[in-house]
């Protein structure tokens, strides 16, 4: 079983997208894109045999859902979690879906979409999109290649980028630096994120 297939780019057909912010002064929507739960399911029956996976559901707090994806390793289960609140429109099946989207991100599942540029595309008077973001193509699988051939062209969008990075090719997260615009009290500082 090779577990970086899991990381492989999913056509277009298996990819959904939601408005995570709208301008209304523009009448369109940031658009994020995320994998159908049974694109997940397949990919996990393809990669690991549907003998060799399960998902479990419990509680969340505050209401929400927590999703684990357990992947048979040898004789050892590895379960990854994450989770999501329930969702406005069908709260249960939404926390439950988004829950299971999230935990196979843990895994690497589809975890290249943070990395799409951002896409404004038209919304209606509801919210929902006129057309269908455009998945860009160096995010698409090409025959034959695979997620580590793809990653090399799929680097983060500029706008994704952090303001530096420590190498070229590679995305990562300036450390927390020391506040200097805060009283410093002895023996403890205050951190910020950039």
């Amino acid at each position: 079983m090779d577990l970086n297939r899991l990381k492989d780019f999913f056509s277009a057909d298996d990819i959904e997208w939601k408005p995570i912010a709208i301008a209304k002064s523009t009448g369109k929507g940031l658009a994020a894109a995320y994998v159908t739960n049974r694109a997940i399911m397949d990919r996990l029956d393809d990669v690991c045999g549907p003998e060799n996976w399960k998902n479990e559901f419990v509680a969340g707090p505050g209401g929400g859902v927590m999703c684990g994806i357990s992947i048979r390793i040898g004789e050892e289960w590895i379960t990854k979690w994450d989770g999501a609140e329930n969702t406005d429109i069908e709260p249960v099946k939404g926390g439950l879906s988004s829950s299971m989207r999230r935990a196979a991100v843990q895994w690497g599942i589809g975890r290249y979409l943070y990395n799409l540029p951002g896409q404004w595309t038209a919304v209606d008077e509801r919210g929902r999109f006129v057309q269908p973001p455009k998945m860009p193509r160096e995010f698409l699988p090409a025959s034959g290649q695979s997620q580590t051939t793809l990653s090399r062209v799929a680097e983060p969008s500029p706008a994704m980028q952090p303001a530096s990075k420590a190498a070229a090719g590679t995305r990562r997260r300036e450390p927390a630096r020391p506040r200097t615009d805060a009283p410093q009290k002895p023996g403890a500082e205050e951190f910020f994120m950039p």
